[in-house]
């Protein structure tokens, strides 16, 4: 399933299975979704848009796909291995790894056969005004000891399950954002780095390169290369890619732009080219994008 033509097949799917089990707590009884139904609440959540999150050991046939996922949605794997779609393709997620899908993109992910997925999650809501957690240089899949985030989720799920005591539930709620922001802000110990794809995510149709962001860092280029493959998993001209299409998949799922200005406002004087990465990336075209949001 590694191929990128798989991910055409995509539909909005939720799959728990018999042999799956979680638990889970909520920030609001807004949310009345069957699989949510019965989740105690904690109030403190919404303190810093959290949705909803949980702990859970996943076997097939345990399938997830959102297609339009209006927030954050972390992931941490403390044993076994499942599949995550990240960046168009489907990847392993195994013990010691973690995954934030950003908003505005696909998010799916499913069990293997014959195999557990022990994870804990945490998904958030995006609120216009507000500052994204992931940033222009947070990593979407990276290493991440996830046992101390499992042990705040599980002490949030109980606390509001029994006692519901505001001053336990608040402490835990800030350990579970404590142990989110180190994984998807990494970058405090190089300010070169956060500067320069802040920098491209805020022009993002700017006719970046190699040489320019180099530049814009004070390093050579095969250093600053050799920086985003250990931090992002990517070069930096495929970093450069990947913010521009985040961006286009936004522009397509909040505002009625024409997908021929999108192409302009992300750096793509031509639509075709345009829409050619953007299938690469993403899996379809824009045009299905937003056909599929609206579906």
């Amino acid at each position: 399933m590694h191929a990128r033509a798989a991910i055409q097949e995509l539909s909005e799917t939720h799959t728990h299975g018999p042999d799956t089990e979680y638990r889970m707590v909520r920030g609001s009884e807004r949310d009345t979704r069957a699989w949510l139904r019965s989740a105690p609440l904690c109030g403190t959540l919404a303190t810093h848009r959290i949705a909803h999150a949980g702990v859970m050991t996943a076997r097939a046939p345990y399938r997830i796909v959102r297609m339009h996922q209006g927030g954050l949605y972390f992931l941490a794997c403390l044993e076994g291995e499942g599949r995550v779609l990240v960046d168009g393709v489907w990847k392993k997620c195994t013990a010691g790894m973690a995954v934030a899908l950003p908003p505005f993109m696909v998010n799916a992910f499913h069990a293997v056969p014959g195999k557990i997925w022990r994870c804990c999650w945490v998904r958030y809501e995006q609120q216009p005004e507000q500052t994204p957690i992931l940033s222009s240089s947070s990593p979407l899949m990276a290493p991440f000891a996830g046992a101390a985030l499992w042990h705040a989720i599980e002490g949030l799920v109980e606390e509001a399950g029994s006692a519901a005591q505001p001053a336990a539930m608040f402490h835990w709620v800030e350990l579970i954002q404590h142990y989110i922001e180190r994984f998807a802000q990494p970058w405090q110990v190089d300010d070169r780095l956060h500067r320069i794809w802040e920098k491209v995510s805020a022009n993002v149709g700017y006719d970046w390169t190699l040489d320019e962001l180099a530049h814009q860092a004070h390093v050579s280029a095969e250093h600053l290369r050799r920086l985003c493959r250990k931090a992002l998993g990517r070069t930096p001209m495929h970093h450069v890619t990947w913010l521009r299409m985040r961006k286009a998949a936004e522009l397509l799922s909040t505002t009625n732009l024409k997908i021929e200005t999108i192409s302009h406002e992300v750096g793509y004087q031509n639509p075709f080219v345009f829409s050619n990465t953007f299938k690469k990336w993403i899996g379809w075209r824009p045009s299905e994008h937003r056909s599929r949001m609206d579906g």
